[in-house]
Order: structure tokens, then C-alpha cells, then sequence
């Protein structure tokens, strides 16, 4: 039997990653009514993800699920965190924005952070879970793939950028793929 869970995001590319992860759960998901629209006031992503996940399943009357993450920098004690998306207008901003504030510092320790909630109808929390991937920034940008902080955010083990990683060897190590591990475990793939 297929349940219905709605994404808290109006971005289709997050709803099509989503899918991915749960492509063999009977979940089907679909993105949230464009006029819902949760104001991100949490000061950590799992407070973020709670927030979505619960607003939206009570003005939708559905389960509902949603995620936040971003950029933790050691050296910028923890700067960019839940403003990651907002340090700069675009990438490209973000990055440079990054890059300048960690200057010629060889302190560039740094990991992504993805927190996942899901939410019953009534908008209680029925599931938490949170996905790290720790690595370093580079002092410049390396590949072509991905969004975001991608391209400075470098994964010792795999000595590649999550920006020169295939979408499958970024989705096995990364912070998202991680959370959402975790959430298949969790929900016993149903």
C-alpha cells in the first residue's frame, strides 16, 4: 500500500534526490503546496527540519518530511551552519565568502551536516535523524558536479571534492545519504 508523504520544499531537484533514497520504500512522495511556506527560525538543522516537517503535515493533513544541512566550518566556529544558503546570494558568493573569511589558514577542518525529520498528520515528530561527512575546504575550487559548497569541500578518504564525485559515490558518503540511511533503518523500509 503506498502512503503519501509530502517534502517540505517547493525545489523538484530535492523532491527527485529524495525519491532516490526511498525509491524502494512504499512512500510517494510529493512536494508541498507552493503557497506553504515554513520560515526557517530553528538555530540548529535538526530545530530547521522539526519546524518543516511539522508545519507542513498539519496544513497539509499528510505525513510529512523534511531536511536541512549545511557547511560547518571549525575555523569560522561553525560559520556557515544553518545560514549556509543564505552567506551569499549565489554559489559562487558562498564560496569566495568562505574562502576569504578562512584566509591562508591551514586550520580548514570542516563537515557537511544534513538533519531529516518526518512528521505524523497531526505534526508531531514520528522520526529524527542527522547525517555528517566530515573533510577539509580546499583553498580553491576543484570539479564540476554538484551545488553549493561542493566544489571547496573535500573528502580525505575518497580524495576527491563532493564536486568531482559521481552522484553515487556522493550519495554512499555524504552527509544527506547518511541521514537518509539512517531514516530507511528507522522506518524498517516501511
Amino acid at each position: 500500500m503506498t502512503k503519501l508523504l509530502v517534502v517540505a520544499t517547493g525545489n523538484p531537484g530535492k523532491l527527485k534526490e529524495m525519491q532516490a533514497y526511498l525509491q524502494d520504500t512504499p512512500w510517494e512522495l510529493t512536494l508541498k503546496p507552493p503557497e506553504l511556506d515554513v520560515e526557517e527560525t530553528g538555530d540548529t538543522f535538526a530545530a530547521n527540519a522539526c519546524l518543516k516537517a511539522s508545519q507542513v503535515a498539519q496544513a497539509t493533513g499528510n505525513w510529512a518530511i523534511a531536511d536541512d544541512s549545511g557547511l560547518q566550518v571549525d575555523a569560522l566556529n561553525g560559520a556557515p551552519g544553518v545560514y549556509s544558503a543564505r552567506y551569499g546570494s549565489n554559489d559562487a558568493e558562498r564560496i569566495a565568502r568562505v574562502l576569504r573569511e578562512l584566509g591562508d589558514t591551514s586550520q580548514r577542518q570542516a563537515q557537511f551536516v544534513c538533519a531529516v525529520a518526518i512528521a505524523t498528520p497531526d505534526g508531531a515528530i514520528a522520526l529524527e535523524t542527522q547525517g555528517v561527512c566530515s573533510g577539509e575546504i580546499l583553498f580553491a575550487p576543484r570539479g564540476n558536479s554538484g551545488f553549493g559548497y561542493d566544489p571547496i569541500f573535500y573528502v580525505p578518504e575518497m580524495q576527491l571534492t563532493y564536486a568531482e564525485m559521481t552522484p553515487e559515490q556522493k550519495r554512499k558518503i555524504s552527509h544527506r545519504g547518511k541521514a537518509f540511511l539512517e531514516v530507511l533503518q528507522k522506518l524498517g523500509n516501511g
